[in-house]
């Protein structure tokens, strides 16, 4: 490789540091950007290399916030959208470790504008330290990086702070991101905004909350070489013609139609769904809130984020009742369930505002509606009182009372203070064995997708490096490509990577488009391989940390208490059967069975040397 390569890339981060107000523009080292590409996996060497001990607090000033576009984003590449939010968890522990403050790699997927924009500002990423004295935000224009004081807006919701930040910044070009209330009040399952409903979840708004920062606003208007155009052309309209005049499944039935809440149908018939606390798999009464009654109801509009042909963001208005007039985005389909079906609220009108109400308090809807399912059940079971909710009669499918739990989650209020902290310091608090329908993996809240009837999304998400994660693939080979994809700045759904999202770019088209950008050679293995990377290096930061095979973990319910109803009646996981899986996992990644940790050889051959 030439002096001149990679191409495609700036090579540099801006580096803030909001402690003492220093703004510089760090280099990336070539080796690091071929061997972890960008986004989710330059993030996390990044985080490797500024977070060298264990047990640090993840809401402490050191923990760095990181906002990594890939190669991909900003060239008119389809679905070149994407951002990762890289940062250590603030949801998330291990059963037993050393270190108080132990916790999980955290990475966080959002789409939309920013992370091109941020490529067009002249960075390959944005890093945040320290913290500010007083609440502030951040302004780049190229070159021009401001910290302004943004104690105005501190307490303010997102939708309302969306406008009034473009207003302020009288510019309607820059893309922007923010936190809302929940993250201001350090919620553990605070998100980060774009769009008012694009959302970076999963917990990394509480980071951002903690280092004082309300907002962040982007405007560029430059963008990288690359290393060979003809090269890119040939393979940018190659990539196209995946999509060009495809009238099946993927963009009508799903993508164009309805997005993913094409899903809530689709998953509620299959018996895969999350419904009553994740106690069942079908809900009765999914018709009321499904896509068809959202197209009916509410969807005025279809949305599609940077270069986009998915269109797959769905908005609308609340067209009759209390909240009538309310515009906002979904039901997607994780937002629909947990919200919807998790809960047993079938009003369709009621879960669009609790929803508009999730977002615009700036909270991770997925854990928010976990954890209201968890107290819901256990205020069934007569494990907590009326009185320990602050009066709220929080029985299923009560819409009022959701929407009242939202907000005191939002403010830390009441029975708000306990819930901020997610299903994990609940269930802690309410005891009683409370702990076998506490929906979580490692602390971090599982997603929509019920895995009674699903061993492979089972290990997902007891395999996941950041918890909980639907997205991070079932097995092996999809774990190791969605890492890559996700340090491209590509949106997963453009993949072929599911029989859902057929057609769609092939790893092999992928590392042919990296080719011509950066003029680094890669084929499909060498791409996946840098996703093997990637996943083995998290999974390094997680056993630095103290987690342990035993951390690998799925709630009782999964394996003790079969669907009563639908068509999976009488599902569970099997526990011997499930630990099987669980063996093979770790032999096919060359992890040891007993300990989880990689081995020497595998590192090795990653790369990874310096990790062992």
């Amino acid at each position: 490789m030439n002096n001149a390569q990679p191409s495609g890339y700036y090579k540099v981060l801006l580096d803030i540091n909001l402690s003492t107000g220093e703004i510089k523009r760090t280099p990336i080292p070539v080796e690091d950007i071929e061997n972890f590409i960008g986004g989710r996996g330059l993030g996390m060497k990044i985080l490797w290399d500024r977070l060298p001990k264990p047990g640090i607090d993840a809401l402490s000033p050191e923990n760095p916030l990181m906002f990594m576009p890939g190669p991909f984003s900003g060239f008119p590449i389809p679905s070149a959208s994407r951002t990762v939010v890289v940062t250590k968890s603030h949801c998330t522990s291990p059963e037993t470790s050393p270190y108080p403050n132990a916790s999980t790699v955290s990475y966080s997927n959002m789409g939309g504008f920013l992370g091109p924009e941020i490529r067009f500002a002249g960075y390959d990423g944005i890093v945040i330290s320290g913290k500010a004295k007083a609440p502030s935000y951040i302004v780049i224009e190229d070159d021009r990086v401001e910290i302004r004081d943004a104690k105005p807006f501190w307490g303010m919701k997102t939708d309302e702070f969306d406008k009034t930040l473009i207003k302020e910044l009288n510019n309607e070009r820059f893309q922007t991101c923010y936190i809302g209330p929940a993250g201001e009040n350090l919620v553990s399952y605070a998100c980060i905004l774009h769009t008012t409903a694009r959302a970076a979840g999963r917990g990394v708004g509480a980071v951002m909350g903690s280092k004082n920062l309300k907002a962040i606003a982007v405007k560029g208007t430059g963008m990288p070489n690359v290393a060979d155009l003809p090269a890119f052309n040939k393979s940018l309209s190659d990539v196209r013609g995946v999509f060009k005049g495809f009238t099946g499944r993927l963009l009508t039935d799903f993508w164009r139609e309805a997005g993913t809440a094409s899903f809530l149908q689709v998953m509620s018939d299959d018996g895969l769904m999350a419904v009553k606390n994740y106690r069942e798999g079908t809900f009765t009464e999914i018709e009321k809130i499904n896509a068809k009654t959202a197209r009916e109801k509410a969807w005025v509009r279809d949305f599609a984020c940077y270069c986009c042909c998915l269109a797959c963001k769905k908005s609308g208005a609340i067209k009759e009742g209390p909240y009538k007039t309310i515009v906002h985005d979904g039901p997607e389909y994780e937002t629909g369930v947990m919200f919807g079906a998790n809960l047993m609220i079938s009003d369709f009108n009621g879960l669009m505002k609790a929803i508009y109400d999730g977002d615009d308090l700036g909270m991770d809807i997925i854990s928010a509606g976990n954890v209201i399912g968890f107290l819901m059940e256990a205020h069934e079971k007569g494990y907590v009182s009326k009185s320990d909710l602050d009066g709220i009669d929080l029985s299923w499918g009560n819409v009022d009372a959701v929407l009242l739990m939202i907000d005191k989650i939002s403010r830390r209020d009441g029975i708000g203070k306990l819930a901020a902290k997610g299903v994990k310091a609940v269930s802690k608090q309410v005891g009683q064995g409370s702990n076998k329908f506490a929906i979580h993996v490692k602390g971090l809240e599982l997603a929509a997708h019920n895995i009674h009837a699903n061993p492979p999304r089972a290990l997902c998400y007891a395999t996941a490096n950041r918890g909980a994660c639907h997205l991070s693939g079932d097995n092996v080979p999809h774990q190791n490509f969605v890492a890559a994809v996700d340090s491209l700045g590509l949106c997963l759904f453009a993949s072929d990577h599911n029989k859902w999202m057929m057609p769609g770019i092939s790893k092999q088209k992928m590392a042919n488009l990296l080719t011509a950008i950066t003029g680094i050679e890669y084929d499909a293995d060498k791409f996946m391989e840098a996703g093997e990377r990637v996943f083995n290096l998290e999974k390094m930061f997680n056993l630095r940390e103290g987690f342990t095979r035993k951390d690998d973990s799925l709630p009782d319910r999964f394996l003790a208490e079969p669907f009563t109803m639908g068509p999976e009646k009488g599902a569970k996981l099997d526990r011997q059967e499930f630990t099987e899986l669980m063996d093979n996992f770790y032999a096919e990644r060359n992890w040891d069975i007993q300990t989880t940790r990689p081995s020497d050889e595998k590192l090795e051959q990653l790369g990874l040397g310096f990790t062992i």
